[in-house]
């Protein structure tokens, strides 16, 4: 169903990585478990939520595909989707005008040190 620079076949790459790493690969694989589960405090809507956001931020095409159709699943409406989604645009920026202020640091220290 995606659309995206990624080729949906590159996904059959992890079956190979599993194969040439499985304990690595596990452990790596049993960390999305924690967004699926239903017995945490968060309800399971905000943990897909969550994910969409961090998937915003992390770039990853194949998570925001998995999570926004699970945060679908769970209750989410298309409105709490794009909100996520720019909550975490918004967090994103503040990035980098926090080491825009770093720069500025280490600009200001290149100078008073004569370099």
């Amino acid at each position: 169903m995606s659309e995206h620079y990624h080729d949906h076949a590159d996904l059959r790459l992890l079956k190979e990585m599993k194969a040439l790493a499985p304990a690595e690969f596990e452990a790596w694989a049993g960390l999305d478990g924690i967004v699926g589960r239903t017995d945490g405090k968060i309800p399971r809507k905000y943990r897909e939520l969550m994910a969409v956001a961090v998937a915003c931020t992390t770039q990853c095409p194949y998570c925001l595909e998995v999570h926004a159709g699970a945060a679908r699943r769970a209750g989410a409406t298309r409105e709490e989707l794009v909100e996520s989604a720019l909550i975490a645009a918004a967090l994103r920026a503040g990035g980098g005008a926090t080491h825009g202020a770093m720069a500025l640091k280490f600009f200001d220290a290149a100078v008073k040190s004569g370099e």
